[in-house]
């Protein structure tokens, strides 16, 4: 990073911000330099998201703004729409943490990023086409002009990141603001991500205002930090300061709470012979997606998303799946339900091979094998009152009366540690914790044998996460349920796994006991993963780059006539196995 200072690109001060009577910002200062990255943290609440919303002249009509927010000389308070319109992109420019959400989705990516080109710079249509393929290339998206007219949803969560901040930095803005960027992604990717905007800070010396509420990305990306409460500065100082000497209670309690490899209590194999049978048998699953280009839209390529997938999970087991995004684990979660039909493989629950061409098969398998979602607020119906999405599953199996299915919603509210009396409320009343035990709740509504748990906890506060896994752990004990639990976060991986498979574009590379892989990962692609893990210690590896392999990352993207090479695994140690 530069040292540079030749005056704060962003000048804050006084800044309040108020929705009707609520004030959610109080009086906070801040100031960024070139070539300078601030990190903003705190929980969910805190106002960091708000502060960053009041710097781009983005909150909403209802939202009061009180204080001076200058960037590059410009005054943001109060500045007429066609000042805000230049200097949004050409002086600050934003990276969301959904870029699903920022994206249009019935737009091609090179339509969006061409857009963001030609309202700032005198392109023609030709040129703008050219330079968005060379800002694809410099974000490095695999395949970059052959992929230039796909639409959002063809790109894995990292590879939609890397389309916004290749939007970010179209017109080349002094102050760069990235609101929680690498929170939903997996660890080689977030190293990838965060690589490249240290790159691309080296090279332009933008200043960063960087938003999280993870300490290890902080102590590895920040110079400075500035830490928020409930909307007011709890302390702000250097990296090195903070998480050395935190002055302020609430500041230390951030860093505890961070998770850190190699503390995880450890959790022994449940091997076969301690089990007459696994719950869950998954063989040979293949599930692949046609990719259409042209202008009749022919098949052009095929993605090989889950690829000779197999896997036993044992009563009362957890077996993690992890891998960077795009490697197929969500998809083979829901493969698993036939939320995405496989091409080819087999189910087997409880002995008997899940036949999808019939529904009571199908019913069967969707009551005993349940999924918690990574977005609890997503998977809920913003309509119904939370009694209401509880007592659904009981009633479209037909398992229980009304009255039946409200008494049970009760008792898993108490369960999962909420009131009864919250099921007349609706999702919006509760908080992303409390929305991701409604959503654990309802997933036990059903009693089911094995729970697939897809990123169910990244998206949540340091300290909420803890509680939640441990709910998750309790009821694994009380109930003796097996989890498939898929997560990017190894910390956490450690904490909840007997065993891990690591998968990679789309195949198990490597599955063993949890400690045998973690701590003595044989493939070259599990030990990359290892290395990217942030440590929540600035001194450890600062500015270290992980980044992809020297080949380049590749593209997941096969040609329609190709055929996978068979695969063999050799076995390193006990019930530890690894792809040749």
């Amino acid at each position: 990073m530069s040292e540079s200072k030749t005056g704060p690109v962003a000048d804050v001060r006084g800044l309040s911000i108020a929705f009707g009577k609520y004030r959610v910002v109080h009086n906070v200062d801040l100031t960024i330099g070139a070539g300078e990255t601030l990190a903003v943290v705190g929980e969910s609440g805190s106002g960091k998201s708000v502060t960053s919303l009041a710097l781009m002249g983005l909150l909403p009509d209802n939202g009061r703004v009180e204080g001076s927010i200058v960037l590059d000389g410009h005054q943001i308070v109060g500045a007429r729409p066609e000042v805000m319109r230049r200097i949004r992109g050409g002086v600050a420019s934003m990276i969301f943490q959904e870029p699903m959400m920022s994206l249009n989705p019935v737009l091609r990516v090179g339509t969006q990023i061409k857009e963001m080109l030609r309202q700032h710079k005198p392109l023609t249509d030709a040129e703008a086409r050219e330079e968005g393929i060379r800002l694809f290339d410099r974000v490095r998206i695999p395949d970059a002009r052959r992929r230039f007219n796909d639409y959002p949803h063809m790109f894995s969560g990292g590879m939609r990141q890397r389309i916004m901040i290749a939007i970010a930095l179209a017109c080349s803005p002094k102050l760069l603001i990235a609101d929680e960027p690498t929170t939903a992604l997996d660890v080689t990717i977030q190293a990838q991500i965060l690589d490249l905007l240290n790159e691309v800070q080296r090279d332009t010396n933008t200043a960063i205002l960087f938003i999280t509420h993870d300490m290890g990305v902080v102590a590895n990306m920040a110079d400075r930090v500035m830490v928020m409460r409930e909307g007011s500065t709890v302390e702000t100082g250097t990296v090195m300061d903070v998480f050395k000497h935190p002055r302020a209670p609430y500041t230390r309690m951030l860093i505890d709470a961070v998770p850190r490899m190699g503390q995880g209590a450890r959790r022994e194999t449940i091997m076969a012979s301690a089990s007459p049978a696994p719950v869950l048998r998954v063989s040979n699953l293949v599930t692949r997606f046609d990719v259409r280009g042209g202008t009749l839209r022919r098949k052009v390529g095929r993605v090989h998303a889950v690829e000779g997938v197999s896997f036993d999970i044992m009563p009362g087991e957890t077996l993690s799946l992890v891998g960077e995004s795009g490697c197929g684990k969500s998809t083979t979660g829901r493969s698993i339900l036939f939320l995405n039909p496989p091409d080819s493989g087999e189910i087997v629950l409880d002995g008997k091979r899940v036949q999808p061409e019939s529904r009571s098969d199908l019913s069967n398998l969707r009551r005993n094998v349940q999924m918690i979602f990574q977005d609890p607020f997503s998977s809920l119906d913003p309509k119904q009152d939370i009694g209401e999405t509880l007592a659904e599953p009981l009633l479209c199996h037909g398992l229980a009366t009304k009255a039946e299915a409200r008494e049970k919603a009760q008792s898993l509210l108490e369960r999962v540690g909420l009131e009864p009396s919250m099921l007349r409320r609706l999702p919006h009343e509760f908080s992303g914790g409390q929305r991701q035990r409604i959503c654990i709740a309802r997933a036990l509504m059903l009693d089911p044998k094995v729970i697939i748990a897809d990123e169910a906890v990244s998206a949540l506060d340091v300290s909420v996460k803890a509680q939640v896994i441990e709910l998750l752990l309790s009821l694994q004990e009380e109930l003796k349920l097996s989890y498939l639990f898929i997560s990017h976060d190894m910390a956490i991986v450690e904490r909840v796994s007997h065993r891990v498979a690591v998968m990679y574009l789309g195949e198990i590379v490597e599955i063993g006991p949890s400690q045998e892989v973690l701590e003595n990962p044989q493939h070259e692609y599990t030990r990359r993963l290892m290395a990217a893990v942030p440590d929540p210690e600035p001194t450890a590896h600062r500015h270290t780059r992980i980044g992809e392999p020297a080949s380049g990352l590749p593209s997941p993207i096969r040609p329609l006539d190709f055929v996978p090479p068979r695969r063999s695994f050799r076995t390193v140690g006990p019930h530890h196995m690894v792809c040749e």
